[in-house]
């Protein structure tokens, strides 16, 4: 018998846990149960560590508690749903949500599935998450997708968050559009997934801002007209360069600290719009003093996940690659070196790292 399947005749599993300002562990958890009749448990097949989890394991987000289950992304197989859930059902492939929607509060009335009043981003936040064997999803109607025959693990996983991510907070948000001339700040995984997702709306120009050479490379192979080194704190005078003194129509910022904000607010035209995605755990100074004249947006946003469908069916149709963000795979039992090789990722030249468990 596998350990999968001993894992399953147990009512224990294994799990990575949030033990305090820079302190995680992999250890024994209870397996989760029905706890309402709208929920499902999942058992987790392939995960991913984000951005997020580093800020937790910072002590950046003080509401999540010692002892939480980190993560709020992946792809499993349903393993029990409850008695109201009518979508899914025991044994199907599932793409787990980020985001968890009950489809009926005024939120998520409004299609702002993230402020919904009884989910939200919960995942690994308020409620265990997904780094783990097994995870249970309330709503589950209505935050699990199916996982088509066709499409792999690897592929749902990048659907779960990134994707949308970066599609919403920054191509939507900024209103990409046919011909416009577009920066993104910072070549990490959520600014190249906006990358790839800005090029369905065909901009004129797609130019990439980082301080790492190596992710900028990635960048131009995933179709960024230009890339900008900002590690010598000339970004602004090159972006102005390329674009003749006119600046952009879109800046979109995707890393969350002030230096990278005050880019985005340097080089946008008059009429563009700035797209904030970036996690920012520090205040920004807003340059109205410059910015007050030119009719420019700014946006901010936590992903609703209203465009996983149009994505599933993007990713399907073979306009995009998702897997190209997957630069490290693990499995989930070395989620601990997993997670060394995330939080060095200059060095480790690492983009989306996947965690799998072993078959049932």
């Amino acid at each position: 018998m596998n350990q999968a399947n001993d894992r399953s005749e147990t009512k224990s599993m294994k799990a990575l846990t949030y033990r305090g300002p820079g302190k995680r562990a992999w250890e024994d958890r209870p397996k989760p149960q029905i706890q309402a009749p709208t929920d499902a448990v999942v058992r987790v097949t392939t995960t991913t560590i984000c951005g997020t989890d580093l800020h937790i394991l910072k002590g950046d987000l003080p509401a999540v508690e010692s002892g939480r289950i980190l993560g709020h992304e992946g792809v499993g197989v349903i393993e029990s749903i409850g008695s109201e859930v009518t979508a899914f059902k025991r044994g199907d492939r599932v793409i787990i949500s980020c985001v968890t929607s009950c489809g009926r509060c005024k939120f998520c009335r409004k299609s702002m599935y993230s402020h919904c009043l009884t989910g939200g981003w919960i995942l690994g936040y308020r409620i265990d998450g997904t780094q783990a064997e097994y995870v249970r999803i309330p709503h589950a109607d209505t935050s699990l997708y199916a996982l088509a025959p066709e499409l792999d693990e690897e592929v749902g996983t990048m659907i779960s968050d990134i994707l949308p991510t970066g599609h919403e907070c920054g191509v939507l948000n900024g209103q990409v559009k046919p011909g416009d001339l577009v920066a993104i700040v910072g070549a990490g995984p959520v600014g190249l997934a906006a990358l790839l997702t800005a090029r369905l709306y065909s901009p004129a120009e797609l130019i990439m801002i980082d301080v790492d050479d190596h992710r900028l490379e990635v960048a131009r192979s995933f179709g960024a007209t230009n890339v900008v080194n900002s590690a010598d704190g000339k970004a602004v005078e090159r972006i102005m360069a390329l674009t003749k003194q006119a600046g952009v129509d879109v800046a979109i910022e995707a890393v969350g600290i002030p230096a990278t904000f005050d880019i985005c607010q340097s080089i946008i035209a008059p009429g563009g719009r700035i797209a904030n995605v970036g996690v920012h755990g520090k205040p920004v100074e807003l340059h109205l003093e410059r910015l007050w004249s030119y009719n420019i947006t700014i946006t901010t946003r936590l992903v609703d996940t209203v465009s996983t469908p149009m994505l599933l069916g993007v990713v399907q149709a073979g306009r995009l690659d998702a897997k190209k963000l997957v630069s490290h795979r693990f499995a989930l039992s070395d989620i601990m070196k997993a997670y060394d090789t995330f939080g060095n990722a200059a060095k480790e030249r690492a983009l989306k790292v996947l965690l799998t468990s072993p078959a049932a």
